[in-house]
This record gives C-alpha cells, structure tokens and sequence, in this order.
C-alpha cells in the first residue's frame, strides 16, 4: 500500500509538471488573444488559467511536501498537505468564477466593448488543444488524491472554457452578436462553482475527520464480529488523513480464551487482515479487552 501510494504520488508530481507547463503557455495566448480581439470570455479564461497556474504550484509543491516521511513531531506524515492544496484550489476557483460572472453580467447589461471573432475563434481553438492535452495527462491521478482532483477539475473547467469561447467566437463571426462573448463568460463561471463548491465539501470532510464516504463503519463493525472470538466492537472511529488512506481505532472485546491462551497475537493479526482485505485500510489500532472490561468503561466509550 505504501509502495503503491509512492508510485502515484511520484506519477502525480509528473503529471503536474507536465499540466503546469501547458497551462503557462496557453494563458500567455490566451492573454494575447484577449488584448487583440477585446474579449471578455478569453479573458475570462485567461483568468481562470491563472488560477489554475497557481493552483497546480501549489498542488505540485504539496504533492512533494506530502511526500515527506513521518517525524516524531508529523507522526501521520505531511500527506494531509495535499487536502490543504485543495483548498487553496478551491477558493481560487470560486474567487475566479465570481470575478467573471460579475463583469459578464455588467457587459450583459451594458455592452460596449468591441469584440473581434476571429482572434476569439483561433486563441480559443490553441486553448482548446492545449487543455484537451493537459486534461488527459491529470486524467486518473483524481482517484487517489484530492489534491490532483483539485488540479484536474481546474483543467477541467479551463477546458470547458475553452470549448465555450470558441463557441461564442463562431457566434460572433458569423451573426455579429458581441453579447455571446458575456454569455460565455457567465456560462463559464456558473459550471466552474458547481465543481468548486464540491471540491471544497469533500475537504471539509477530511479536515473535520468525518467517516471517509465510501465507508460504512456498520458493515466493517459486522466483519470484525464474525472474527471467532470476538464478542463486541466499540468506540470505533474512522477517519481519513487525505483522499484514500484511511484510519481505523477501536476496543474490542474477545472471549477469556483469547488472553489465557496467548492468542492475542493471532487476534489483532486477523482484524487487522480483516480490515485490509475487506476495506482497503492500512492504518488500524485496537485495543483488545476481556468481556468484563466492559463495566469499567463509561458511556462515552460505547
């Protein structure tokens, strides 16, 4: 598992690299191509591409610190430094996303800027490549971490982007209608918030320790039951440090036997197993009792 979470943290920083340098070139035309054509949309997303140029330095750099080893001070590590990422990612994208609507909508109700179509069409069709290029590379590296979802729904929105300014120029070019240019932008900030807002929900899922989404502590209380000589599990709690790495602590009550036999070895061996096998958790620490011990525990222990 720790292999495994090495080989895509080292995977990730590849792909952010790679992102990050398409990125960069592709807000310098974009930027170009605002200025030449007066275009709010290509601004827009010349916009939304400095974000996501800051948001994958940041993922980058906390893909790296993240990967620092454990100390007696950081006993789980630096990995909850990627979530921190995230967040930052996710304010960008919704500091970015009320930017433009609001300046859309102002060009909505007063129009007056001139916008050319043809620079418009081919700025928005390099953007289009470029974060068709960027969004493949940062595609899968979501799954494992929320730091790279972080990074692939800001490509993500930029390529969406992309594929609405080259609608709006199209629309310019061929009936004159300049207002498409603001209606892009707005379309382009109302689909980046749904994206930030989820972003930012599973990061406070994370930072306030909830049970991770995909875990039902009901179903793995039950599998740890059928262990033989296991008769309660309580106190259990279950959080994640980031995105797919899970941690497990529980008391659990074992028949006599277990502790007169010398069998306790063998029983945290199992639940332990169990817990791996069956729900994808390294991270676990039980606290094996007697039957009895049970009456010395207060409520709260439960």
């Amino acid at each position: 598992m720790a292999h495994d979470h090495a080989e895509h943290a080292h995977g990730n920083r590849r792909r952010l690299a790679v992102a990050l340098a398409i990125v960069v070139v592709v807000l310098l035309i974009e930027l170009l191509g605002a200025w030449l054509s007066g275009s709010l949309a290509l601004l827009a997303d010349a916009g939304h591409m400095t974000s996501d140029a800051i948001g994958l330095v940041v993922a980058l750099v906390a893909s790296g610190i993240a990967a620092r080893p454990a100390t007696d001070r950081h006993t789980f590590g630096f990995r909850r430094v990627e979530v921190l990422g995230a967040l930052v990612n996710g304010a960008l994208l919704t500091v970015v996303a009320v930017t433009v609507a609001i300046e859309a909508i102002r060009r909505l109700i007063a129009p007056g800027a001139h916008v050319s179509g043809l620079p418009l069409l081919i700025v928005a069709a390099v953007g289009l490549l470029a974060n068709l290029v960027a969004f493949v590379i940062l595609r899968g590296g979501d799954r494992h971490s929320l730091n790279m979802r972080g990074a692939y729904l800001e490509v993500l929105g930029d390529l969406i982007g992309s594929v609405t300014a080259l609608l709006a120029g199209v629309v310019i070019l061929t009936t004159g209608f300049v207002r498409a240019d603001a209606i892009a932008s707005l379309l382009i900030a109302v689909l980046i918030v749904p994206r930030a807002v989820a972003l930012l929900r599973d990061v406070v899922h994370v930072l306030t320790e909830s049970v991770p989404r995909d875990t039902d502590v009901e179903q793995i209380r039950s599998h740890l039951l059928e262990t033989p000589g296991v008769v309660d599990v309580h106190d259990v709690h279950v959080w994640a440090i980031t995105s797919g790495d899970s941690v497990f602590t529980a008391h659990v009550e074992v028949e006599a036997r277990v502790f007169e036999n010398g069998e306790t070895d063998g029983m945290l061996d199992r639940l332990g197993d169990c817990l791996k096998g069956h729900f994808d958790v390294e991270h676990s620490t039980f606290q094996l009792e007697p039957a009895s011990h049970a009456e010395h525990e207060g409520e709260s222990h439960r």
